[in-house]
C-alpha cells in the first residue's frame, strides 16, 4: 500500500501544478484579471524570450552530455512521423469533409511538447531532464511543422512548396532552435556566462512554466464545445490514447527506459499544440474544429497523463 501511495504521489506530482496552473490561467480569464492582450503579449514572451532563456541554461548549465541522446531523438522523429502516416490513412478513410480532415489529423500528432511537455518532465526529472529532452522537443518541433504544412495544404493546391519555403525559413529564426543551438555551443566549449547575465537570464527561465501555464489555461474557450464533437472527440482519442501508447510502447520494445522513456512518453501525452489553431485558420481548415480539440485535449491530458504515470511507475519502467 505504501508504495502504491508513493506511485500515486509521484504521479501527481509531475501533473498536479500543471493542472493547478491552467485551472488558475480559466479562473483568472474569466474573473477579468487577465485579458485577450495580456494572454497574446506574454505568450509572445514566452516564446521569444523567456522560454529560449530557460532552454538555453538548461543545456549550458547540465552536467548531462545533451549530444549522447541521438537514439532518443532518432527514435522520437521516426515515432511520429510513423504515427502521423498511420493517423493520416484513419482520418482519410472515415472523414469525408475535406476541410476537417487535415484539422484532425494536425490535432492528433502535434502535442504541446514546448510548453506542457517541457514542464511534465521538469516536475518529473528537474533540470537535467529538462536539458535531456531540449534536443528532443527541438527536433519535433521541427518535425510538426512540416507535417502540418503538409496536411493542411488542400489537395491541388500549388501553394504547398511555397508554404513549406516560410515554414522553412520560420524555423531557421525560432527562438528556441537557436536558443538550444547556442546552449549546445556553450555546453560543448565549456563556457560560462558572467553572474550578472547567468542571474538574469535565470529570472527569466524561472518565468516560464507559470506565465506560459496560465497563458494556456486563459486561452481555452469552453463554449467552442459545442460543434464539430463527432471529428473532435475523434482527435482527442487520437492524440491522448493511442499516441502515447503506441509510441510509448514502441519505445519500450526498442529498449528505451528509464528518464529517456519517461520523456517519450510525456511528450507523446501532451495535448494539441495552441499553433494548431493559427495554423488551421491561416490555411483554411475548420479553425472552430481545431479549437475544440485543443480544448479538450487540454482538459483530459490531466486525467490521462497522470494515469500514464502512474501506470509506468508501478511497473518500474519510468
Amino acid at each position: 500500500m505504501d508504495l502504491l501511495q508513493q506511485q500515486l504521489q509521484f504521479s501527481l506530482s509531475v501533473t498536479g501544478p500543471i493542472c493547478l496552473m491552467l485551472f488558475l490561467g480559466i479562473y483568472f480569464r474569466r474573473s477579468q484579471l487577465i485579458d485577450d492582450h495580456f494572454i497574446e503579449v506574454a505568450s509572445r514572451l514566452v516564446f521569444k524570450v523567456t522560454l529560449p532563456a530557460l532552454l538555453f541554461l538548461s543545456i549550458a548549465n547540465s552536467s548531462h552530455d545533451v549530444t549522447t541522446g541521438g537514439s532518443l531523438v532518432l527514435y522520437g522523429v521516426a515515432s511520429n512521423f510513423a504515427f502521423f502516416l498511420l493517423i493520416t490513412l484513419a482520418v482519410k478513410c472515415y472523414f469525408k469533409r475535406a476541410a476537417d480532415q487535415g484539422v484532425i489529423i494536425q490535432g492528433a500528432f502535434r502535442g504541446n511538447s514546448a510548453i506542457i511537455g517541457l514542464a511534465l518532465i521538469t516536475n518529473a526529472y528537474g533540470s537535467d531532464g529538462l536539458a535531456q529532452a531540449a534536443l528532443y522537443v527541438a527536433a519535433l518541433t521541427l518535425l510538426f511543422n512540416v507535417q502540418a504544412v503538409f496536411t493542411l495544404t488542400p489537395k491541388g493546391s500549388q501553394s504547398g512548396m511555397k508554404a513549406l519555403i516560410i515554414v522553412v525559413k520560420t524555423l531557421t529564426k525560432n527562438p528556441l532552435i537557436i536558443a538550444i543551438l547556442l546552449g549546445l555551443g556553450f555546453s560543448q566549449l565549456n563556457l560560462t556566462l558572467p553572474d550578472i547575465a547567468g542571474t538574469a537570464g535565470q529570472y527569466f527561465a524561472d518565468m516560464t512554466l507559470p506565465l506560459a501555464l496560465i497563458c494556456g489555461g486563459g486561452s481555452l474557450d469552453i463554449r467552442q464545445l459545442n460543434h464539430d464533437k463527432a471529428p473532435a472527440w475523434s482527435a482527442t482519442a487520437f492524440k491522448l490514447l493511442a499516441c502515447p501508447i503506441l509510441i510509448t510502447f514502441g519505445a519500450w520494445v526498442c529498449g528505451f527506459r528509464g528518464a529517456e522513456l519517461g520523456i517519450i512518453y510525456l511528450c507523446s501525452s501532451t495535448p494539441s499544440a495552441a499553433a494548431s489553431y493559427v495554423m488551421a485558420r491561416a490555411m483554411g481548415g475548420n479553425a472552430t474544429l481545431a479549437a475544440n480539440i485543443i480544448v479538450l485535449t487540454t482538459l483530459l491530458s490531466l486525467l490521462t497523463t497522470t494515469l500514464g504515470v502512474f501506470v509506468l511507475s508501478s511497473l518500474g519502467l519510468i
